[in-house]
């Protein structure tokens, strides 16, 4: 207790510039998982992408990044290990930041597929199984983790497959994809902004003092996604083909309403 008294304010500045660096490795590794499709499908530039970026990773983890330091500050050990001698936690929780920042460091320099939560929590585990004891880890908690890394890709897979496997039918396998494309696009458009806008408010808001029931947030999805469909219905609209185009200039005309946010022919 006598050293976080005598150098409070040196942890504190130790853990920011740990935390930075930590941060740094993320931008490394997150925001490409982000853009990394599109910037690869060429929607977006890469400098469109990083700013972004810039705008909403901040927004994500003002709004909701609360839940997951929850998580981490308190769901992965028991702090009741740690009473007598919390000395032991600030200097286990900085060692964690710099062992997960090193390790960013290292897996993104090699090229090596790395994750910033794995990395972490595993630190955090590390820490206090070694340190304290395998008793103050809470492995329950540790278990419903480490479950969601195999649940998450897997539900994220089946929508991404039933997503493309409607494009394709609704879309690309008819007589009139550019047509069909232009029906069906901004549903797409509104069903993305329905899910993004109700996890923000379900989720985000409430961080800042601003709380909605279930049903406002529900109509509040609602009205953002249809005003997002509706502007997504007069972009589209700006695409000028010429109908007796074959199919094959079709095609590229619906891949244009992917990748550019106001297709021209």
């Amino acid at each position: 207790m006598d050293i976080i008294a005598n150098y409070g304010f040196e942890l504190v500045l130790l853990a920011g510039l740990f935390g930075f660096f930590m941060a740094w490795g993320i931008g490394a590794n997150d925001v490409a998982n982000a853009m990394g499709t599109s910037v690869g499908s060429k929607a977006l530039t890469i400098k469109q992408a990083i700013l972004i970026a810039m705008v909403f990773e901040f927004a994500g983890a003002y709004l909701a990044g609360g839940e997951v330091t929850s998580t981490i500050r308190k769901g992965i050990i028991d702090a009741a290990y740690f009473v007598d001698t919390p000395e032991l936690l600030v200097f286990g929780m900085v060692a964690s930041l710099l062992a997960a920042g090193i390790w960013l460091l290292v897996a993104s320099y090699l090229g090596w597929p790395v994750s910033t939560t794995h990395s972490i929590v595993g630190a955090i585990v590390g820490f206090a199984a070694v340190g304290v004891s395998a008793d103050a880890v809470t492995w329950s908690k540790v278990g419903g983790i480490v479950g969601s890394w195999v649940i998450t890709p897997l539900i994220s897979g089946i929508f991404a497959y039933m997503i493309f496997m409607s494009a394709q039918k609704f879309i690309f396998n008819t007589n009139d994809p550019l047509t069909n494309a232009k029906r069906y696009v901004p549903v797409y458009m509104a069903l993305a902004g329905f899910i993004l806008s109700l996890v923000t408010i379900k989720k985000g808001l409430k961080h800042i003092g601003i709380h909605f029931s279930t049903s406002e947030a529900m109509l509040l999805s609602i009205a953002i996604a249809v005003v997002v469909g509706v502007l997504g219905i007069v972009a589209i609209k700006r695409l000028k083909v010429d109908p007796a185009a074959d199919k094959k200039m079709h095609y590229a005309s619906v891949c244009l309403l992917y990748t550019s946010p106001s297709p021209r022919d």
